[in-house]
């Protein structure tokens, strides 16, 4: 009895490169920096006042940036540590030290009682502090809506 064995025929290799893996790790990726991107801000969370021309502050989007934020319960916070206003000048005292740029921002709620917001800005300018700067919002604007005329207009 004889036996016979075939020889199998080589497949040609695969020259498509398969994706698949790399896109579940893009969106494994993608779900992790949506998630962690809100924690990244600074400061406490406030509802900014509202403007139409509002003056753009890139600098206090940095990580270094001293950000005092008033709630509308007229709490007042450095980053993220709550503090009474008459603290609040040795501390940024402390934080301006060897800085060029001695700007604090503060970022007020928009039901904040202006009071507040003044005790801070005299506080801060006995720290020290060369330049203040209020963070507002953009209003967003209904493209669709018309301009109203005034009441009594002729057409």
């Amino acid at each position: 009895m004889k036996v016979e064995f075939k020889r199998k025929e080589a497949q040609n290799p695969v020259s498509d490169i398969n994706v698949t893996p790399m896109v579940d790790v893009m969106l494994v990726l993608l779900i992790i920096f949506m998630v962690i991107t809100p924690m990244l801000q600074h400061g406490v969370q406030v509802n900014l006042v509202k403007t139409k021309n509002p003056i753009p502050m890139q600098a206090a989007d940095k990580s270094d940036a001293i950000l005092v934020s008033v709630t509308r319960d007229g709490r007042t916070y450095l980053m993220t540590n709550q503090l009474l206003p008459e603290d609040l000048a040795p501390k940024v005292k402390d934080l301006l030290t060897n800085r060029l740029d001695k700007t604090v921002y503060i970022k007020a709620d928009q039901r904040a009682k202006y009071e507040k917001v003044v005790d801070v800005v005299d506080n801060l300018r006995a720290a020290g502090v060369d330049q203040v700067g209020l963070l507002t919002e953009q209003v967003q604007q209904d493209k669709n809506k018309q301009p109203q005329k005034p009441a009594g207009a002729a057409e």
